[in-house]
């Protein structure tokens, strides 16, 4: 039975509770493992400061969103995906953090460990998807009300999607309170995606717990950040925003909606292949939020100003899939 608006707000008010209650317990906890993060010698300048704050603190959410999901709501298979998407990349990013902790280093897991670990996850939903719901392949096309038939290539092309989402959502979370404040939105939007033209009760909740979290985190992540949510946190939200496309079959939306994090992914892309290929940056720096820094803009402003395009944008999406 699907839930009402009424409802989904209390479970986004539960979940922004469990977080609310638990940070000031979990972050003083952090502090006292030395759980710190390490900034990058690469980065802006700015940032160097923000070495030592608490990381990992995805962990919040993470645990927010699967009580959440466990207890306002039966549960289906398609939740069990969803969460398992979730802890899942959630996990990966854990290991990233807890080994750049452990070694006193900028960097965590290898890439090609990331990549077999996130393959493998990919794969799994995507297969999951394709065997348990037959029109998994007609994916929506927005403003069309027309849909693309991937047939047999399913599989590979969304379990590569799957990967990018998580990995854009990633690279997103370079600011106090980007990530966060931009996958709220996004989880706002399918929220209601999921509960008025999908009808699926499982991603409508999953959605609206991850809505009460990410503003529960927003508490204690928004400048100056009190708490960073690390690989942890925002490769979960990646998992979060990959499962709800995938589930609700509109991963098409996801540039649209999603566009500052395909912004982001893009930036860091062409300035890469650009300096390979022409020894010349097209960026001052990439992601393209330091971008923006690098311009002379304050980072609660690029914050800010993201946050206004993702609303924006995810306006122009309900237009396209209402």
């Amino acid at each position: 039975m699907m839930l009402g608006i009424t409802q989904l707000t209390y479970t986004a008010l539960f979940s922004f509770l469990i977080v609310v209650i638990l940070g000031p317990i979990f972050i003083p906890m952090l502090h006292k493992f030395k759980f710190g993060q390490t900034v990058r010698d690469d980065g802006p300048k700015t940032h160097l400061s923000k070495n030592g704050t608490p990381t990992m603190g995805g962990i919040l959410m993470i645990v927010a969103i699967l009580i959440t999901g466990l207890t306002r709501s039966k549960v289906g298979s398609d939740m069990i995906i969803g969460l398992m998407s979730i802890a899942g990349f959630g996990l990966i990013g854990f290991l990233d953090d807890f080994i750049i902790i452990k070694k006193r280093r900028s960097l965590g897991l290898k890439p090609w460990q990331k990549i077999v670990l996130q393959f493998a996850l990919a794969l799994y939903i995507s297969y999951y998807q394709y065997i348990a719901v037959p029109s998994a392949p007609q994916l929506m096309i927005p403003f069309t009300g027309a849909s693309i038939n991937l047939g047999p290539l399913y599989i590979p092309v969304m379990t590569f999607l799957i990967i990018g989402i998580v990995n854009a959502v990633n690279l997103t979370d370079g600011l106090d309170g980007l990530a966060s404040g931009v996958t709220l939105v996004v989880s706002t939007f399918f929220m209601l995606l999921a509960s008025s033209v999908t009808v699926n009760t499982d991603v409508a909740v999953l959605a609206a717990a991850t809505v009460g979290a990410c503003l529960g985190f927003l508490g204690f992540n928004s400048y100056p950040a009190k708490v960073f949510m690390g690989d942890t946190g925002s490769m979960a939200l990646g998992g979060a925003v990959a499962a709800f496309a995938v589930l609700t079959n509109s991963i098409l939306i996801i540039p649209l909606v999603g566009g500052i994090y395909f912004a982001e992914a893009i930036s860091v892309i062409l300035q890469v292949g650009s300096y390979k290929l022409r020894k010349k940056r097209i960026f001052k720096m990439a992601p393209i939020h330091h971008h923006f820094e690098q311009c002379g803009w304050p980072e609660t402003r690029v914050v800010f100003i993201f946050w206004i395009i993702t609303v924006v944008l995810a306006w122009i999406g309900i237009i396209a899939v209402f």
